[in-house]
């Protein structure tokens, strides 16, 4: 079956099992070293089924790991979710004496290029999805300045250079969850920036918020749980702190 699809994404659950089975072989004897650490490589390069089933194919059935055909439902609110393939909804912002955005639902492409020039330009990845588990986002900042804006949980490698600029380091080496993306930061800032922020996405913002207030009503309650220091003074309205004038 795996032959019929060979273009079908494996995933990081498919090569583990497969990792899992060289490493069985290499125990049993099946495998020398040498092969192992071919085939171990092989594994987590493959992209595809049509690449990864071949690995395990001279090993017995028994062995053999079982690779979905078919693509399950990511659960909702997942990273899973978020890689979704495809070129990506833009490829590349500008920004000459003017300003860019990409921010909301959007797919990052593989590789974006973003200029600026006397100008800046913001890149939102909150919201957005991702063409791939890696992207590499390349930034070019002459006289302006480049923010990326990345949600928690999201793996960010900072590689560019700055003369007489800079590249922000704070978010590089914080490690990211399991099966979350990973951005790559490239480019040239030359009397500019390219700043690198965490930030959480609108809407946990905004449940955070009402969860904390909730909170903090629900104690003021606990604290005052017959109501005698309401608004209406411990008198009631007609006492001698909650009269009316």
């Amino acid at each position: 079956m795996t032959d019929d699809l060979p273009e079908l994404r494996a995933s990081d659950a498919d090569r583990e099992r497969v990792a899992e089975v060289l490493r069985d072989a290499l125990a049993e004897g099946r495998l020398d070293m040498t092969e192992f650490e071919d085939r171990l490589e092989a594994t987590y390069n493959a992209r595809t089924y049509g690449e990864l089933a071949p690995i395990t194919r001279d090993l017995p059935a028994a062995n053999a790991p079982r690779l979905s055909m078919t693509k399950e439902p990511a659960e909702r609110g997942s990273w899973a979710e978020r890689i979704v393939g495809g070129e990506g909804t833009s490829t590349g912002a500008v920004g000459v004496m003017s300003g860019f955005q990409r921010r909301g639902r959007w797919t990052v492409p593989r590789r974006f290029t973003a200029f600026a020039f006397w100008g800046g330009g913001e890149i939102d990845l909150r919201e957005a999805s991702f063409a791939d588990r890696e992207v590499e986002i390349n930034c070019v900042a002459i006289m302006g300045g480049v923010q990326i804006i990345v949600p928690p949980g999201v793996e960010v490698d900072v590689r560019g250079i700055g003369i007489m600029g800079g590249f922000d380091q704070r978010e590089a080496g914080t490690p990211g969850d399991p099966g979350a993306p990973r951005v790559i930061v490239k480019g040239f800032a030359f009397w500019g920036g390219v700043a690198v922020e965490r930030k959480l996405p609108k809407a946990e913002r905004k449940r955070l918020k009402e969860e904390r207030r909730r909170e903090r009503l629900e104690g003021e309650d606990s604290h005052d749980p017959h109501g005698i220091h309401g608004p209406q003074g411990p008198h009631g309205p007609h006492g001698s702190h909650g009269e009316l004038n």
